[in-house]
């Protein structure tokens, strides 16, 4: 490996080390939380993100440019919440410094990083400092002086001016020295480097077979059936632990075993890592795979699929997504969770509902399908989540198909009060989006949900009722914080109360919600919604 350059080959197994670092320290990632409910989804949002860019490298290629522009392509498709949309716009610039590069020498990695910090900026509308964008701005600015210097030495020196940064993000923003923490989406940027350079250098960085925020939904097995053909053979992945009593570990050469595997399949990859072999083909007669490995050692993870039901499965999601809603003028899409707030939307003019919010957030990719199956000449968007926000609008930059628009409802009860009073008599989209904008002024939304840390103001375990980030009430009685949630908002200039409650109230519970806000406010209104909604045991919406 040259020292001095860096190809597309190299840059793919850095992205794959990245990855495997990150994942492992997610959860660490998640626990950065600012806010005591469970929101703390950082970790697994750029995870999410940046295994889209894995999968699309590959092994990479030469060719540096044209791996670092899969990778990118990948991440935006993927990218979810806040941390993941500013991400991929970081690795976004990364491919446009070094588009048109071969190889990379400091001077091309210096300049591609410089376009990363410059994209990720750009995403933001008003970028806050000491987060994320802080810390590779930094970072960044520090190679200038390492130019004379190796790759090695460069990623070295980011990580460095990155860490010293991240460690002073608490003096930057109030609320993390206030949660005693540093930024999340800086210390998961410090693990996506670290894992880079581990690949850069070489060094195993083992699988850890961690795959649970990238399943994907179930097959449907009926789709190959009794008189179907075996087409495309079987995707076989395993991970080979080589056992002393079978091979010489140490003088162990994939070169023999990775020949086999391209006798009897292909789309071969096999990479060993100390003692562990992680193997991928593509074949007919997956059992020859298993058998010529076990000579050698035993398995730790097997994973065989049906590549022909796969390809059937995609075929019939790719025939249920070209079903386009007939074309019309104006479009409506809306992101939120819970049955009966998805029917609560649908209700009052929701087109497509796209599934998400708190800790669920949808990807770039999942808005970018609502925009396309909506089919609409203008599209109207509505988040209902402030993690949501970038990544509609990030689909919205990649879709020039249509008018598309982001109304930045925060929550569920911004997205419900602009909706409900949607009108489409004007045909002009900037009246209508103007008034959707103030038809969200003046709406307050409450939520209740039981806290998940330790704080100045809450203990594990209590309810917390809060309006935006400003906790009113936290008691260990779920309807005692209720009540105290009410009297500590100023509700004169609000008449009506939509009370949506969660799947672990029960009706008689949100009744006497329900009453307590009219008892306190005769004359006014209080109407009960079963939203089925999972994190906020109550929505308050106040008109």
């Amino acid at each position: 490996m040259d020292k001095q350059t860096l190809d597309g080959v190299q840059y793919a197994k850095m992205i794959l080390a990245g990855t495997e670092n990150l994942r492992a320290h997610a959860k660490d990632i998640n626990d950065l939380n600012v806010f005591p409910i469970p929101d703390g989804d950082t970790g697994d949002n750029m995870l999410l993100t940046i295994v889209g860019g894995a999968r699309a490298a590959g092994e990479g290629e030469e060719n540096l440019s044209a791996t670092v522009r899969r990778i990118a392509d990948g991440m935006l498709l993927s990218a979810r919440g806040n941390s993941g949309v500013i991400l991929s716009q970081f690795f976004e610039g990364i491919a446009q410094g070094f588009d048109g590069v071969e190889t990379a020498g400091n001077a091309e990695i210096i300049k591609a990083f410089r376009c990363g910090v410059q994209s990720a900026y750009d995403a933001v509308m008003v970028p806050t400092e000491g987060t994320m964008l802080t810390v590779m701005r930094s970072a960044a600015e520090s190679l200038e002086e390492s130019s004379d210097s190796d790759p090695e030495t460069l990623f070295i020196d980011f990580l460095e001016e990155a860490q010293k940064t991240l460690d002073k993000t608490p003096d930057m923003l109030p609320v993390l020295k206030k949660a005693g923490v540093v930024d999340s989406g800086g210390a998961g940027l410090i693990c996506i480097i670290e894992g880079m350079l581990k690949g850069l250098r070489g060094e195993a960085v083992e699988p850890l077979g961690k795959e649970e925020a990238e399943e994907s939904g179930e097959i449907d097995i009926s789709l190959f059936t009794e008189d179907s053909v075996l087409e495309f053979g079987y995707c076989t992945e395993l991970l080979l632990r080589l056992q002393r009593a079978k091979t010489d570990i140490d003088a162990f050469d994939v070169s023999a075993l990775t020949d086999y595997l391209q006798s009897v399949g292909d789309s071969v990859a096999c990479v060993k890592n100390g003692s562990v072999v992680k193997i991928h083909v593509h074949t007919m007669t997956p059992h020859k795979v298993l058998e010529y490995c076990q000579q050698y050692g035993e398995f730790l993870k097997l994973k065989i699929e049906n590549m022909s039901l796969q390809h059937n499965n995609a075929e019939a999601q790719r025939e249920e997504d070209d079903d386009l809603l007939p074309e019309k003028d104006i479009g409506i899409v809306v992101a939120c969770s819970g049955s009966g707030i998805k029917e609560l939307f649908a209700g009052i003019g929701a087109d497509i509902i796209v599934d998400g919010g708190q800790s669920n957030n949808p990807s770039t990719e999942d808005f970018l399908q609502a925009y396309r199956r909506v089919n609409a000449k203008t599209v109207f968007v509505f988040p209902n989540n402030s993690n949501i926000i970038l990544t509609a609008r990030q689909a919205a930059a990649m879709y020039p198909q249509s008018d598309v628009r982001v109304i930045e409802s925060r929550t569920v009860g911004d997205g419900y009060a602009a909706l409900s009073m949607l009108d489409t008599y004007s045909s002009d989209a900037n009246v209508i989006e103007e008034a959707l904008k103030e038809a969200m002024e003046g709406t307050v939304t409450a939520e209740i949900s039981r806290s998940v840390r330790d704080t100045e103001d809450t203990a594990v375990g209590e309810y917390i009722g809060f309006v935006g980030k400003d906790i009113l009430a936290s008691c260990a009685d779920r309807m005692e914080t209720v009540r105290k949630t009410f009297d500590s908002i100023d509700l004169c200039d609000h008449e009506i109360c939509i009370l949506i409650h969660g799947s672990s109230v029960t009706p008689d519970e949100a009744a006497a919600a329900g009453a307590y806000f009219t008892s306190k406010n005769p004359g006014k209104e209080a109407y009960i919604v079963n939203g089925k909604q999972e994190i906020y045991d109550y929505i308050l919406i106040l008109e």
